[in-house]
């Protein structure tokens, strides 16, 4: 590992991004209309590769993505000694907007769709504004939490979609479902007891974090319910990276203050770090491709038992790097909380086909 040159940090910390932008999964048969134009189908993958094989290697590169973003970011942020967390969230979320317009411009992997009044665009501009709070709390709490406790904490986002849907659109679900939430909570609760590393600010702040992906998802169904409004996952990364982008500058140059200065002033003797930057960016709007290409070539449902797997091998994987100490007890919470997802996931799935 390569020594912090002029920059430190917190030793004992395990920081990471909220990359991407969590947006609720576009249905199978949605995502796969309009290819007559598409250059992706003119090449023809599929009479290349089996489809089982070319949706394997999907799958792989999503949790490929997903790992590595988190690796790059901790080498980044604590072994490399960048320390503008904000100021790196700004980076992918001007990459996605400049891959995102390449992807659907050029490459034509979904038809461009455009904002068609300004009531849509303040509509995108809030969902922007929440997803930008959330990744403010959630990088704010990798300085005090490590990683797998960060996992363990996000896997509960599912307890605060069904709260908040409850509290804003009087949404009721089964008691079955809302049964199932029970160990997600309980998991968190038997988990924060054991966690070696727990910092109460940096526990309230994931929570925030947690909390306003949750927020995200309920507020997006309720302002984009209309067919004129709604907006194909990839369109929507394309609008709101830009927007978010706009909504961190300010943050990033109050709280992490001259950070362009700096940054330029160590690229001047350092290349090697405008090559991170650049990488660490371009896998960030990976991890939302390939979230688009695993539902596209699956579904909805297979992408979020994927998502539930993905915490658990975060997790692990950033213990075996980082070296954070773990308990068994902290151990059996967070299974207990994997657990309690997957119920939740299941009852809900139930509940969908009883109503139908």
């Amino acid at each position: 590992m390569v020594e912090a040159q002029s920059w430190t940090t917190r030793r004992s910390s395990n920081p990471r991004l909220e990359t991407s932008v969590d947006i609720p999964t576009t249905p199978t048969g949605e995502v796969r209309y309009g290819t007559s134009n598409n250059i992706f189908a003119a090449l023809s993958v599929t009479s290349i590769v089996s489809p089982t094989i070319l949706t394997a290697l999907i799958i792989a590169s999503w949790y490929l993505s997903n790992i590595g973003v988190l690796l790059l970011n901790k080498y980044l942020l604590s072994f490399y000694g960048f320390r503008y967390p904000i100021f790196l969230t700004m980076l992918h979320m001007i990459s996605c907007t400049i891959y995102s317009l390449i992807a659907i411009r050029w490459f034509q992997i979904v038809p461009f769709q455009h904002i068609l009044s300004r009531k849509q665009f303040f509509k995108i501009f809030a969902l922007s504004a929440i997803f930008c709070f959330s990744v403010v709390c959630g990088n704010t709490s990798l300085r005090y939490l490590p990683v797998s406790f960060n996992q363990a904490i996000g896997a509960t986002t599912p307890f605060f979609t069904a709260i908040f849907a409850f509290l804003i659109t009087c949404k009721k679900e089964s008691a079955e479902v809302y049964f199932a939430l029970m160990p997600v909570v309980f998991g968190i609760v038997l988990a924060s007891n054991s966690e070696p590393l727990f910092h109460l600010f940096g526990f309230l702040m994931c929570v925030g974090s947690t909390a306003g992906r949750g927020l995200k998802s309920v507020v997006q169904g309720l302002l984009l319910t209309s067919d004129s409004e709604k907006l194909h996952s990839m369109n929507l990364l394309l609008y709101m990276a830009p927007m978010a982008a706009a909504i961190l500058l300010p943050f990033t140059l109050y709280i992490e203050g001259n950070v362009f200065g700096k940054t330029l002033e160590k690229a001047k003797s350092d290349s090697f770090m405008v090559f991170l930057l650049i990488g660490n960016a371009t896998v960030a709007y990976l991890v939302n491709l390939t979230n688009f290409l695993v539902t596209k070539h699956t579904s909805a449902l297979t992408l979020q038992v994927l998502g539930n797997a993905k915490a658990a091998v975060a997790a692990v994987v950033s213990v075996m790097i980082f070296k954070n100490p773990v308990t068994a007890m902290g151990i059996s919470g967070f299974a207990v909380t994997i657990m309690g997802v997957v119920l939740y996931s299941e009852a809900r799935k139930r509940s969908k086909v009883t109503v139908h």
